[in-house]
């Protein structure tokens, strides 16, 4: 039986936890980075599980980031993965479109890194072409080895995004995006 459960981050208990790692390890097959996890919490997860086991997560996080100077409330999903075992069976499209819900409802624009465009331009989700940055307290760093990975999702508050024009995130350890 598929159950799908929101729960903020603070709110997860330790089975929960355990799960997580588990998916994530199998997921990203050791690329799953202590800052990678750390970068998952601090918002909501998604936690989608057949007949009580973990099948597939993702969660949305608060950040600034600053388009064309303006900074704007972005809801940034982290951590979106589905048990190899059960992918392609609609799982993480389900959290995904639970994530977006939550983005279009709560933030100016929803952000995400990836190397899977296919898979969000379908549920919305727009690729950044514009330049692309990390503010740093040296100033605006440029983040070109990001490009083609960077996505948006317009909400009613930032519906048509000027996807050429300038992306800084802000700043925090591991990967920027």
């Amino acid at each position: 039986m598929i159950e799908q459960r929101l729960v903020a981050s603070d709110e997860l208990s330790s089975g929960d936890l355990t799960a997580m790692r588990a998916l994530f390890d199998a997921a990203w097959a050791g690329g799953f980075s202590g800052e990678d996890w750390d970068h998952t919490f601090g918002g909501v997860h998604v936690l989608r599980s057949d007949d009580g086991e973990l099948i597939s997560h993702g969660a949305v996080a608060g950040r600034t980031i600053w388009l064309n100077g303006r900074a704007l409330r972005v809801g940034y999903l982290e951590a979106v993965a589905t048990w190899p075992g059960h992918q392609r069976q609609g799982h993480g499209t389900a959290v995904v479109e639970a994530l977006d819900r939550i983005v279009v409802d709560a933030y100016d624009l929803g952000g995400l890194s990836t190397g899977r465009r296919r898979f969000y331009e379908r549920l919305g989700w727009l690729g950044w072409r514009g330049p692309l940055a990390v503010r740093t307290p040296e100033g605006d760093v440029p983040t070109p080895e990001e490009r083609n990975a960077i996505m948006v999702l317009p909400t009613p508050r930032v519906p048509d995004p000027d996807l050429d024009a300038a992306l800084v995130c802000d700043w925090r350890t591991g990967d920027v995006w």
